[in-house]
């Protein structure tokens, strides 16, 4: 199984004027490689707790329906699905209804139950299922939980002043570990 992602947020955690805030530049130089930045604090934070911050849409591609009729997300923290098909043998897309699928969303990693009676089987033995789901806390900054902005400021802070730096002293500083420890999904 595998996913991927179809469209990324629609926002970023931190505007740009609240990055300059925090890193207390008051000139525009920067701006485009501040930008960057914030979006590269934000990927990372995303990669150490293994969970998306504000909503993105992504697809799961599976070969077949699983035999438990469970699918665990592999993108966190899991919405709603969207919408689903399989591919049949001739390569055409065919629309599976959203009531096969109820999703839960309050356990991490979430959940998908399929109703095994209301899909039917892909016509290819290769990626013939594409299941599209909404990951993420919200639409915007203030879904994500404090402690997750703070830690994309702590990024963001340790990229821009260790642009130059390689080696153990490019390591992250220890309070970024414990700001995401506690939001890390646990892979089963």
């Amino acid at each position: 199984m595998s996913a991927l992602l179809l469209a990324g947020p629609a926002v970023e955690p931190l505007t740009l004027a609240q990055a300059k805030t925090f890193l207390r530049v008051d000139h525009d130089a920067e701006d485009a490689l501040i930008g960057a930045l914030i979006t590269s604090a934000r990927a990372t934070v995303e990669a150490l707790t293994r969970r998306v911050l504000i909503d993105q849409s992504w697809r799961i591609v599976r070969d077949a329906w699983p035999a438990c009729g469970l699918i665990t997300a592999p993108v966190n923290p899991l919405r709603e699905v969207s919408a689903a098909h399989v591919i049949d043998a001739a390569g055409t897309e065919i629309a599976v209804p959203a009531e096969a699928f109820l999703c839960d969303a309050a356990r991490l990693p979430g959940l998908i139950r399929v109703d095994r009676h209301m899909v039917p089987a892909p016509g290819r033995p290769l990626a013939g299922i594409a299941i599209d789901i909404v990951a993420g806390h919200g639409a915007g900054a203030d879904h994500v939980p404090s402690a997750l902005i703070e830690a994309v400021r702590v990024v963001l802070a340790h990229f821009y002043e260790h642009r130059d730096v390689t080696g153990p002293a490019a390591a992250f500083p220890q309070r970024l570990g414990a700001l995401v420890a506690p939001y890390r999904v646990m892979r089963l």
